[in-house]
């Protein structure tokens, strides 16, 4: 038997619900005094909120959503992460189609979202909802409804709440009454990806109720633990894991205040599950390797890379119980999407006791795919199909490698208001990824790159630009790369060329201290990319550099974007 086949007889049981009422009331009835939320208040304090307390604000918001006119309108719910985002988003996707919308989208992109999807009422925080109202003669609904989540006046969340409150408390049970159609739209997420077009996705609850169920199939969730939340909430990888599945199992869920407030938060909260990116992953784990360079005997010490391995037995666990306070003292595992992750990062975090678990997927999949387990791990891929999916490798070329395609429950329902993308996307039932991958013997998925990045050069040969980016991310010194393929003038051959953008302080610390001038920058990189090139056949070889004064445009799950200002730099700044 393949590893993917032996997985299928350990899955977790895992109790079925098909839609987000059931879920939230099978949870409110098992799980009734037990915390659902942590939530820290603006003078600091600490409070718990019961799963019972949740679901009656999900309840009573519910029930003022349909007294206000909004049974199966378009609901859209922007914000920072918060308590309220989570009661206004499970309310709406019960009531009428839930629209989550990027709180870093530029105001006139929020509004052409809110008018292709023809939102009837947002929910949101004043910074995000207040440029919306300046501009509201920009919305083609001029009724739109507008709920503050930090505001006490009339179209306050507060108010809203406590009008639904009133509301079921003198008989208004029309909320209880619902019946979700599980298969139906019911959540609309615009998606600009890292390639600039958006588009809208169309999911059910049952899309995303199966990959609730599949995920906990392959990594348990304990009743104790406790999701720090820090990626944003609209962003399905965040919603589906970090909010929907504790949700189903009976965890506890904390809110991050910001990205500066990262290690005070894990203090305050005491996570035990993390769900973060690999950029965040590198950041945490360069700090560790940092404080135990510094903490340790001058013998043990590494300059460029991490101690650990080279310590005796006795003083290993004194450094994994420090390195763990540091994170909270509960942290037990860290699940990894959005981008492949470093398998030497994933392997010193299991040396640590932390696991860390890498998977794959896509919002049009609800998202998850592939991952990694609590049974079988291989750090440089991003692990098996989780329960009830299936994934192949189309038209692959000699080395295996193709485009991934998938089908089952989780893929979505098509792109809004776009038959002829959707018919382009979904063939017989098998959703085409756009992202390039081969599969080993054991069933194991490795991400190569996206097709719409590969590098063809005149001869046919293809490159993948993320296998460049990967070894000239391997050094320290440099922060990040971006690989793109260059044609010169009366030439029609395709040259290989990157932006990088240097890790100054690193340089600095290379230098024993010395700040380093643009010559010492340009040639230390220039360094770099021959060792690179070394390491590669002749015709992926860099050809050229530019070397860049400030970081790449990310997409809010800190993808570079392969497009825009991270393409257009003059040369002058080489």
């Amino acid at each position: 038997m393949t590893i993917a086949e032996q997985l299928k007889n350990k899955y977790h049981k895992t109790p079925e619900v098909t839609n987000f009422k059931d879920m939230l009331y099978r949870s409110s009835n098992l799980y009734s005094s037990k915390t659902a939320f942590k939530v820290k208040k603006p003078n600091g304090k600490i409070i718990s909120i019961t799963y019972k307390e949740f679901k009656n604000d999900v309840v009573f918001l519910g029930s003022s959503l349909l007294k206000n006119g909004f049974l199966n309108k378009k609901i859209a719910v922007i914000g920072k992460n918060s308590y309220e985002w989570c009661v206004s988003y499970l309310a709406a996707s019960i009531v009428g189609v839930v629209v989550p919308i990027d709180k870093e989208l530029h105001t006139d992109d929020v509004i052409n979202f809110m008018n292709i999807s023809e939102t009837s009422c947002i929910l949101g925080n004043s910074q995000n909802l207040d440029p919306i109202l300046l501009s509201a003669s920009k919305l083609l609904n001029s009724n739109t409804k507008f709920i503050k989540f930090d505001s006490n006046n009339e179209e306050s969340f507060s108010r809203f709440l406590e009008e639904g409150k009133i509301l079921y408390s003198n008989g208004f049970h029309n909320f209880d009454q619902i019946k979700v159609d599980s298969n139906e739209l019911r959540v609309l997420l615009f998606t600009s990806g890292t390639t600039g077009n958006a588009k809208g996705v169309c999911l059910s609850q049952n899309n995303l109720c199966s990959n609730i169920l599949s995920t906990y199939g392959i990594v348990k969730v304990r009743k104790n633990d406790l999701f720090f939340s820090i990626l944003p909430l609209h962003h399905t990888y965040e919603c589906t894991l970090g909010f929907l599945l504790p949700i189903y199992s009976g965890a506890s869920i904390a809110h991050c205040e910001g990205l500066r407030y990262i290690a005070k938060n894990m203090k305050e909260f005491h996570p035990s599950v993390i769900l973060c990116v690999p950029l965040l992953l590198e950041k945490l784990h360069k700090n560790i390797v940092k404080n135990m360079n510094s903490s340790l005997p001058t013998k043990y010490k590494k300059e460029d890379s991490n101690p650990f391995s080279g310590l005796p037995f006795f003083m290993k666990s004194i450094v994994r119980k420090k390195v763990k306070n540091t994170l909270g003292g509960r942290l037990r595992v860290f699940i990894v999407g959005a981008a492949a992750a470093n398998p030497n990062i994933i392997s010193d975090f299991r040396d640590l006791n932390l696991n860390t678990l890498q998977g794959y997927g896509l919002t049009e999949c609800s998202p998850l795919v592939a991952g990694n387990t609590d049974f079988f791990q291989k750090d440089d891929s991003v692990g098996l199909p989780i329960p009830n999916v299936e994934y192949k490798i189309d038209k692959p070329n000699d080395e295996g490698i193709g485009e991934i395609i998938v089908r089952g429950p989780n893929v979505m329902l098509g792109y809004y208001k776009d038959e002829e993308k959707t018919k382009e996307t979904i063939v017989n039932g098998w959703f085409h990824t756009g992202d390039l991958g081969k599969i080993d013997e054991n069933g194991y998925l490795y991400i190569t790159g996206r097709c719409k990045n590969v590098i063809i050069t005149k001869n046919g040969k293809n490159i993948y630009p993320e296998e460049i980016e990967y070894y000239l991310n391997e050094s320290p010194l440099i922060s990040e790369s971006l690989v793109f393929g260059l044609k010169k003038e009366n030439d029609d051959e395709t040259y290989i060329n990157t932006q990088i953008y240097p890790n100054i302080e690193a340089i600095t610390e290379y230098l024993k201290g010395t700040i380093p001038t643009k010559d010492q920058i340009k040639k230390i990189i220039a360094e770099i990319v021959a060792k690179v090139n070394k390491k590669l056949p002749n015709y992926k070889h860099i050809k050229d550099f530019v070397i860049r004064d400030k970081d790449f445009e990310k997409t809010t799950t800190q993808k570079l974007k392969r497009y825009g200002d991270n393409i257009n730099i003059e040369k002058d700044d080489k």
